[in-house]
């Protein structure tokens, strides 16, 4: 999993609430187990008409935001069915952070074991980000110090102090277990010599 330390980027504003992991990544896209190549399905009925052709207008079509990697969104984001390829088709991408005012559960969860920073903070910041969004101004997200900065605005924000350790080294459940492997191989040769009858 791909470290997280700092962000900048100028962020596309998608301001909706109640946006569902189905409109997230439709159904039909959920045939593989693979994580590559979900961005396609991404938002795909928001982004393409019934012909499959795309919608000019959606945000993730127009420039500067094709390059997005912080989507500000709307309250309730990733509700609906507990689908991992939500975050997956959301990381692939390019989106390393979510700033909205609040998620699902799952879905919350879900992006922090796939390396993405969903950030919740108060409506009226949210609307200063999206209006940076519009005006296609940069903000950065330093997770170190857990700060958003837009301008001269900077808000603070809260994070597990064990996500937040993930996040910025890198670790997905693996990745976690990885660093015991001098302890496990230890475990593993002494259970070995002792019981070697297993």
């Amino acid at each position: 999993m791909q470290a997280f330390v700092k962000l900048t980027s100028i962020p596309a504003a998608l301001p909706l609430i109640n946006i569902d992991t189905d409109m997230i990544i439709p159904k039909q896209f959920l045939r593989t187990i693979k994580r590559t190549g979900l961005s396609a399905g991404l938002f795909y009925e928001m982004r393409f008409d019934e012909q499959g052709n795309p919608k000019s207008d959606f945000v993730l079509h127009r420039e500067p935001y094709t390059k997005s990697t912080i989507l500000v969104t709307g309250d309730n984001f990733g509700c609906g069915s507990s689908r991992e390829h939500a975050p997956w088709a959301l990381l692939d991408f390019g989106i390393r952070c979510i700033i909205a005012p609040s998620y699902s559960d799952i879905f919350f969860n879900n992006c922090f074991k796939n390396g993405i920073l969903p950030i919740s903070i108060p409506q009226a910041q949210l609307d200063e980000l999206t209006a940076a969004a519009e005006e296609k101004r940069e903000i950065t997200i330093d997770l170190e110090q857990q700060k958003i900065v837009c301008g001269n605005s900077v808000y603070t924000f809260d994070i597990d102090p064990f996500r937040k350790h993930c996040l910025m080294n890198g670790l997905d459940d693996i990745g976690l277990t990885l660093e015991k492997e001098s302890l496990i191989t230890s475990y593993e040769q002494t259970r070995a010599q002792d019981k070697p009858w297993l």
